[in-house]
């Protein structure tokens, strides 16, 4: 099991980051009524750990009891298409934006009205059941109307919790009526703390790590708590020694292999700007995207391993173009058409 698994918090009184957000979690937890909560924050903040907290402390241990399923809707009168959601004793979990703007209104308006009016009785003390909606803020216009009225008609019911990056792409009827809640990226103290606590319980030595050390993968990780954790069993991974690992400030923290398949490309677009480079760096995006690196993450990425490489002239066409190329990979079906055009735009800035 991997450390990310292994050392997350289960319960609220196990959150050892951010306590006052955690009180105010527990306030609400153990309230008569919950609202509905729109919790956001930067990848890698704990917003997932923080709602699996919280339906630990409505439903007690059998809110883990879960298990995947798969439903089928119409879409059209001659298409149907495949949803997998997870499915608990109280509460579910889905991704509506897993299905591309096109089709995920019909989860909504389908699926959550299914979930809201069965009448199914449990042994929970509060009657409603609970609906995690992952990636929230990429749902198109169609889908959060109709969540909007979702959640006016169901309310008695059911509660939403959406789990989002950002509130900036979510309107405005539905920001008003949930509690938002913000979950801040650990800074380098939270995150330090986190590692040593872990590399006592896996019997690293020294602890606390060394500082050199901390500061790499810290750096490394963006303030991304997940990815701290991964970089550091990523190094020590490769250290021997069975019974006790011995880390230092020389050792090295390996970067994720698709990071470096990036910085590769950005080093292909540099280096030539043609046809057949362009057709060669498809084969490298079509590596990323069945390795499951969202799209938006490559060109986001991508975009920053260029703009340490390019002259500062050229950086605000290549961002404008980045931008561009990410709205349409949002709003569009086949997301390697739109990363494959701003290789090209990049190319064609570079080459002029």
């Amino acid at each position: 099991m991997l450390w990310v698994d292994k050392y997350a918090p289960k319960t609220l009184k196990d959150l050892d980051l951010n306590d006052n957000l955690t009180d105010r979690l527990k306030s609400l937890a153990y309230s008569e009524d919950l609202p509905h909560l729109l919790v956001y924050g930067p990848s890698g903040a704990g917003k997932k750990t923080r709602v699996s907290a919280v339906l630990h402390a409505l439903y007690g241990n059998s809110a883990r009891n879960v298990k995947l399923e798969s439903r089928t809707f119409a879409a059209t009168a001659s298409r149907k298409v495949e949803f997998t959601l997870i499915v608990g004793p109280h509460h579910f979990e889905l991704t509506p934006s897993d299905l591309g703007p096109n089709n995920d209104r019909i989860i909504i308006q389908e699926l959550i009205k299914e979930l809201a009016q069965s009448n199914q009785v449990t042994k929970s003390a509060h009657r409603f059941r609970v609906v995690v909606i992952n990636e929230a803020d990429t749902l198109s216009r169609d889908a959060q109307a109709a969540l909007r009225r979702t959640m006016e008609k169901y309310t008695t019911s059911l509660r939403l919790v959406l789990v989002a990056q950002s509130t900036s792409n979510i309107i405005e009827p539905i920001k008003s009526r949930t509690l938002q809640i913000r979950v801040p990226a650990p800074d380098y103290e939270s995150i330090t703390r986190v590692l040593n606590r872990v590399a006592q319980e896996e019997r690293i030595s020294p602890v606390p790590l060394p500082e050199e050390l901390l500061a790499k993968i810290f750096a490394q990780s963006g303030r991304n708590l997940r990815r701290a954790l991964l970089s550091l069993e990523a190094a020590v991974s490769v250290l021997p020694g069975d019974q006790q690992i011995v880390v230092s400030n020389s050792t090295t923290v390996p970067p994720a292999d698709w990071r470096e398949v990036i910085t590769e490309i950005a080093q292909m677009i540099i280096k030539v700007q043609s046809a057949s480079q362009l057709l060669a760096i498809r084969g490298k995006y079509y590596d990323l995207i069945a390795h499951c690196i969202p799209p938006r993450i490559i060109i986001k990425t991508l975009l920053t391993e260029l703009l340490t490489r390019v002259s500062s002239s050229k950086k605000p066409s290549i961002v404008t173009a980045a931008a561009l190329y990410d709205h349409r990979i949002q709003i569009g079906n086949k997301s390697i058409f739109h990363l494959e055009a701003f290789t090209a735009k990049v190319m064609n800035v570079l080459e002029h």
